[in-house]
């Protein structure tokens, strides 16, 4: 029997990554800032992580803006900007219909995955993540009839094989289903990519992780150090099978509470409708998803969009002097800067401090879900630096790239793939 020859390097939109010697496991700790890492390395805490930033690689990147989840996911899975694979939020507003689109679709995005590229060419590659929303992107023509897997865990009692690639899954991790708001839903994206190491040889995983605890809890606290404690006992066991094991996450968080415990807000779009009447400009929060008990639909990230007389300037110059409002910039300043998708950015982008958030109409947010909570979210500047950790050394090349360079998270797979000395 003939055994086929893999290739050195598989190409993916423009960037040329070499066939992993041994597996590669990319894992997005969503919602993963910085200083939960500092606050736990300080205490002597995560070992495994500990020893991968002393042994291999450690470093602070640059996220995609909006720091959101799911242009972040995107950019990592791709290896590019937003101005390039196309997602740049949760949604969007269609001009032409004037209505929200949410930007979950695969069709939405452009480019290729990583792993669909490395499957076509004989790779096994497995995706699996917390949330369905991002499931069907992060398996964009990702072929599964040849041992290739993609799944959620928020779908993990209903998988299939045509569908996903794997079905039986409870069983299979010996788990029963995690509830959505739980730190259980992580945890079992973590274990099932454990399972499936052990099972059999595997190229390449990514595993991307939900951000309820980090929401819910801030580092100090007990429950995100049970959390985290959970999180590095299990990248080491992905180490132990023989992995080299990459960490990244798609955006830190923010206490954005006053001092009374109280979400920080500002109502962008009743202060627009105040100044220039009611619709003539629509604000649209793009961290919006169908979980937002998490953070009530509100970021440190919004769009505005001209729908009648006011200008982008004229907003901008309303928005300009809010306290708590670090920039807002018309489309072509926001693409330029932060690389995004001209076609899919609103007419002003705005973009909150990082001790307050941004949301439409008071009347348009449920808050109920953070009762006994201070809010803690994102998607501002303040939370899109994120750490980038490798478990192996770097060569030479990589080594010098990184320090005469500000890394983007979206370049996790070329220094996993090409970076790590052999």
């Amino acid at each position: 029997m003939k055994i086929a020859q893999m290739p050195e390097s598989v190409n993916v939109n423009g960037t040329e990554y070499r066939w992993p010697r041994r597996p590669v496991v990319v894992v997005c700790i969503d919602g993963g800032d910085p200083a939960y890492l500092r606050h736990y390395l300080a205490k002597g805490a995560i070992p495994n992580i500990a020893r991968f930033m002393q042994r291999g690689f450690a470093a602070l990147a640059d996220g995609t803006m909006p720091s959101f989840t799911c242009p972040n996911n995107m950019s990592i899975i791709t290896g590019t900007p937003a101005s390039k694979h196309g997602i740049s939020g949760n949604f969007y507003l269609d001009t032409a219909t004037g209505r929200p689109v949410v930007m979950t679709g695969p069709e939405l995005l452009r480019g290729d995955t990583i792993l669909s590229r490395f499957a076509a060419a004989g790779a096994k590659v497995v995706s699996i993540t917390a949330k369905d929303k991002l499931r069907r992107q992060l398996g964009k023509n990702l072929d599964l009839s040849g041992g290739n897997v993609s799944f959620s865990s928020e779908y993990a009692d209903r998988c299939t094989m045509a569908e996903n690639g794997i079905e039986n899954v409870l069983e299979f991790v010996g788990a029963t289903q995690p509830d959505m708001y739980s730190e259980a839903l992580s945890l079992f994206v973590l274990d099932a990519g454990i399972k499936l190491l052990e099972q059999s040889q595997r190229d390449l995983m990514y595993l991307s992780l939900t951000d309820y605890v980090q929401h819910k809890h801030a580092p100090g606290e007990d429950d995100a150090r049970r959390f985290y404690d959970a999180l590095d006992e299990r990248f080491g066991r992905l180490e132990a099978l023989g992995a080299v094991v990459a960490l990244i996450a798609d955006h830190g968080m923010s206490d954005k509470a006053d001092a009374e415990g109280q979400p920080n807000v500002i109502w962008l779009q009743d202060v627009l409708d105040a100044r220039f009447g009611k619709g003539d400009a629509i604000v649209i929060c793009p961290i919006t998803d169908a979980f937002v008990a998490h953070h009530g639909a509100l970021g440190g990230f919004v769009r505005v969009w001209c729908r009648g007389k006011a200008t982008a300037g004229e907003i901008i110059d309303a928005i300009h002097g809010i306290p708590g409002i670090e920039a807002a910039l018309d489309r072509e300043t926001a693409c330029a800067r932060y690389e995004l998708p001209a076609d899919r950015e609103g007419d002003v982008a705005v973009i909150a401090a990082a001790n307050t958030c941004i949301g439409a109409s008071a009347t348009d947010h449920d808050l109920s879900g953070l009762a006994g909570h201070r809010l803690r979210t994102h998607g501002g500047l303040s939370e899109a630096t994120v750490p980038f950790i490798i478990s192996q050394p770097l060569n030479d090349a990589f080594r010098l790239r990184a320090s005469t360079s500000r890394l983007k998270s979206y370049e996790i797979f070329d220094f996993a793939l090409n970076g790590v000395a052999v």
